[in-house]
């Protein structure tokens, strides 16, 4: 009932230890706290909160136009709705070193379990597009010094993206990756990879979890679970595929609503009105309370 039971300390304790089996974790991207909760029961490991699924939420591109205090209310919301860790893209740290320090203290006092700071020019854009520009190396290892010193959990990933590999290719990746691990990151987030291949580059040069990105539509093919684990990546994400299935089943919803006046048709494309009680646990509120919540789900 209410919130998850796991302190946010016990999830990156928990997280941690898993991380260190070296196991793929899987991190399905959550578009709201309902969804994350979903995630959890499906089975998944961790929940993702992608930048651009925050941005979109708002009605905005990801461009680096959301604030710090936006993104740590609505992680917040998701985190503390599952027992499971979640990790948070927290773009370029919205400042200079000090608000990435700030940040990563925000993102800790929002139950996160850890998050991501990229070496992207702010304000940035998404990590698929073209025309993307990073910063000097000095002042990326800047920002991950700032953010692994500010945090007071140390059980809080502070894990590194770098998007170079778009602008100067993969040995740049590569030099870039081994730097962030020297200045402390605890793992790296090699983005726009273009196949297996380079992502196993990354992994033979740096010892530490290395996350694998499966977005659609982007610049990196859709490997499998099986694939990305052969070439020993420790986490993947899909940052934005349960928003884009979830608004490409109302864009046909509305298109039959406008179409035929109804949506009888649609009925076993829903979530029923059942397995929505039991995923937010209706029967644990009217057992706490059958005063307030004395009714029956009916099927």
């Amino acid at each position: 009932m209410l919130y998850a039971q796991t302190t946010p300390a016990d999830k990156r304790r928990l997280f941690r230890e898993r991380l260190a089996t070296g196991e793929l974790l899987r991190f399905p991207g959550a578009f709201n706290p309902l969804s994350a909760r979903l995630i959890e029961q499906k089975g998944f490991e961790g929940v993702y909160i992608s930048g651009a699924v925050l941005s979109a939420d708002l009605g905005l591109p990801d461009i680096g136009l959301t604030t710090l205090t936006e993104v740590a209310g609505r992680a917040k919301q998701i985190a503390r709705m599952t027992e499971l860790p979640a990790i948070v893209d927290a773009d370029t740290g919205f400042g200079e070193p000090m608000n990435v320090a700030r940040t990563v203290q925000e993102m800790e006092d929002a139950g996160l379990a850890g998050l991501h700071i990229e070496d992207q020019v702010n304000p940035k854009r998404c990590g698929h597009l073209d025309g993307k520009q990073v910063v000097d190396e000095q002042t990326a290892l800047q920002r991950i010094r700032a953010a692994v010193d500010a945090r007071r959990d140390a059980n809080f990933l502070v894990m590194a993206r770098t998007d170079i590999a778009a602008v100067d290719g993969l040995d740049a990746a590569v030099d870039r990756a081994k730097a962030l691990v020297d200045a402390g990151a605890d793992a790296i987030f090699p983005e726009a990879m273009r196949s297996l291949a380079e992502f196993e580059a990354v992994r033979k040069a740096v010892d530490v979890p290395l996350l694998a990105n499966m977005t659609e539509f982007g610049k990196s093919d859709l490997f499998s679970v099986d694939q990305l684990r052969d070439v020993g990546m420790n986490l993947v994400i899909w940052p934005v595929s349960l928003l884009r299935l979830a608004m490409g089943a109302a864009v046909r919803g509305l298109d039959e609503l406008e179409a035929s006046g109804t949506l009888t048709g649609k009925l076993d494309e829903m979530q029923h009105r059942a397995d929505l009680y039991e995923l937010i646990d209706y029967e644990g509120y009217n057992r706490f309370d059958t005063g307030i919540f004395n009714f029956t789900v009916a099927r």
